[in-house]
């Protein structure tokens, strides 16, 4: 629990920097814009956004592959600044509602200051941010239709935990649909040692198969997860700590991309 404990503070010391603009987004050579338009938003649903909604921090587009629908209550799992739960605000319509929950209070905090923005923009006031911990989210149980979550489960000390916690809040026949990081391969232990990479979603991702039976244990069913062609060496030379650390860990000859992987992971709560 202490060791838990340690990787939560370590996490959110690293995005309270984020989220007040004092380090970097794990973008590569592209704007936050250009690596959602590249990673599959469109500029619609990005025209739509409260400025410093996006910064960043994606590894697909989760709600695109929940496939939204009118009136529909969404979860959003460390919401960061905003970014999803405003897109998928304006998916859900006004009938629908969505949440996003972060444990970094300066994330909140930023997300909370765009909701006026968004209004203004789309008429729509539906979405709420809650400060709270991914492992033990502020929510009902049996409240949600669909939960997403973008590039952030990887980085729980605890994610048996997690599945559990959204197979609990999601209502029978619920879905979840997530983006975020696996591993194809095991990386050096010294990369799992690194702050700046536990930060940069790459030390706590763990192998695909891992994910799946995670999800089988918390009674998820229909689970697939599809490993996509989401480049991770556009990471070189956007984070030069983060890249540098983790690039002196691997084999002559190797690339990050040779280890790490975007994969979707979609799944739904039994009836």
């Amino acid at each position: 629990m202490e060791s838990n404990e340690k990787i939560r503070e370590t996490v959110r010391r690293g995005y309270t920097e984020i989220a007040k603009n004092k380090s970097g987004c794990c973008c590569g050579s592209l704007s936050p814009q250009q690596l959602a338009e590249e990673i599959g938003y469109s500029k619609d649903e990005l025209d739509i956004l409260p400025d410093n909604a996006n910064m960043g921090l994606s590894c697909g587009n989760p709600t695109a592959l929940a496939g939204l629908k009118p009136g529909e209550f969404v979860l959003d799992l460390g919401s960061g600044g905003g970014f999803d739960v405003f897109i998928a605000a304006q998916k859900v319509g006004k009938d629908g509602f969505v949440i996003g929950t972060d444990m970094t209070a300066e994330m909140i905090v930023k997300a909370r200051n765009s909701i006026k923005k968004f209004t203004e923009k789309t008429g729509l006031s539906n979405v709420e941010f809650r400060l709270g911990e991914i492992e033990h989210l502020p929510i009902e149980d049996k409240a949600i239709d669909v939960v997403i979550s973008n590039c952030v489960i990887n980085l729980s000390p605890d994610k048996p935990q997690v599945w559990r916690e959204i197979a609990l809040v999601l209502q029978p026949g619920g879905r979840v649909c997530v983006s975020d990081m696996a591993l194809l391969e095991l990386l050096a232990e010294k990369v799992k040692e690194s702050a700046a990479a536990l930060v940069g979603c790459i030390s706590g991702a763990v192998l695909v198969s891992e994910t799946e039976a995670m999800m089988k244990s918390a009674g998820l069913v229909n689970i697939k997860l599809t490993p996509k062609s989401y480049n991770m060496d556009i990471l070189d030379g956007c984070n030069d700590q983060l890249y540098k650390a983790v690039s002196e860990t691997l084999p002559k000859g190797k690339k990050l991309s040779d280890y790490v992987v975007s994969v979707d992971i979609t799944a739904l709560k039994r009836k």
